[in-house]
């Protein structure tokens, strides 16, 4: 149901790493997501530790969803002198494509421990059916 969009998102993470430069190049960082069926809905799960929810920003066009999120530098008071960053910071970017079976006009979000979940229910036109069969004999069901 959810397709990846980008082959080589993987493999700029790994470099990202290794060279130390995670969150400082000019294109947006990667945002490790989880994702799976539960019921009737899709879960994605990114994470996004020391990000507000207002710099968040969710959007869907078509049958892709993209959520940007930028983590600023904590402000600090004069004199301090940072002595290790590690933490990315910058703009960090995820597409997904969505497949024609989810319904993009009911997606929830809830944001807690700095972990945005995003709630996709399957259509209802995409989810099995009875149809009637009319006949000599009467009606008949079939799954369809």
């Amino acid at each position: 149901m959810l397709m990846r969009t980008d082959p080589f998102r993987e493999m700029d993470r790994i470099v990202q790493q290794l060279s130390g430069t995670s969150g400082t190049w000019s294109k947006p960082s990667v945002m490790p997501m989880d994702a799976y069926r539960e019921g009737d809905a899709y879960v994605i799960a990114f994470d996004l530790p020391g990000v507000s929810t207002e710099a968040i920003d969710i959007d869907v066009e078509r049958n892709m969803l993209t959520v940007k999120a930028e983590r600023r530098p904590a402000q600090r008071s004069d004199g301090v002198q940072m002595e290790l960053s590690e933490r990315p910071l910058g703009v960090f970017s995820r597409q997904v494509m969505l497949a024609d079976t989810l319904d993009t006009e009911r997606i929830e979000a809830d944001y807690d421990a700095g972990v945005l979940t995003l709630r996709i229910p399957i259509s209802e036109r995409a989810k099995p059916r009875k149809i009637a069969i009319r006949g000599d004999s009467g009606r008949k069901q079939i799954s369809g």
